[in-house]
């Protein structure tokens, strides 16, 4: 009965008004500017810290819209993104759309028969090499290691750049997933 009451209060419906459409307008806005259905997400590995965190949304923008500077480019142009050189990508490994995608940079791209690192074995097709910002987690190239063993990124496998990051908010949706993984699991 007080919960009706309260929120027949005009005040208090002018407030979950507001607050709704700027939730609403924070979901459509990304999706219409930066042309994606899926615009945001929320990261659930530590491999890109100290630039990117656990937890942290990051906005992306459809590859469609956007060309992607490598971080060897980005060296060469003083561009960089996330505090450090070359743009983020997030990508589908293996091109396989029904896995989690995996958000690391772009360090530089290959044509077919290119040594995929220095003395490594020729690129089977063209596409990019990616690799962690974390320097612990992440001491190899993508490429190089079971993340994407011996496989440079295809243009088609890649979503989108990632533009922005809001920290801490993926927790949110993250705790959800596992806590919903994990009673589906006990079914």
């Amino acid at each position: 009965m007080h919960v009706k009451k309260s929120i027949q209060n005009p005040t208090l419906r002018w407030v979950f008004f507001i607050f709704g459409s700027m939730i609403l307008s924070s979901m459509l806005m990304p999706q219409i500017l930066l042309g994606l259905p899926l615009s945001a997400v929320a990261v659930e590995s530590e491999s890109m810290e100290p630039h990117i965190n656990s937890g942290d949304v990051v906005i992306i923008q459809s590859y469609d819209w956007t060309d992607i500077i490598t971080y060897n480019e980005g060296l060469q142009s003083d561009y960089e993104s996330f505090d450090y050189s070359g743009d983020v990508i997030l990508y589908y490994k293996y091109g396989n759309t029904e896995g989690i995608p995996i958000i690391h940079r772009a360090m530089y791209r290959v044509d077919i028969g290119d040594p995929m690192w220095t003395n490594g074995p020729p690129a089977p097709h063209a596409g990019y090499i990616t690799k962690g910002d974390n320097i612990v987690t992440n001491r190899q190239i993508d490429q190089a290691t079971a993340i994407s063993k011996q496989q440079p990124i295809k243009e088609e496998w890649v979503i989108g750049v990632a533009r922005w990051r809001i920290p801490l908010i993926g927790h949110i949706p993250l705790f959800f997933q596992k806590f919903f993984s994990s009673i589906s699991s006990m079914t």
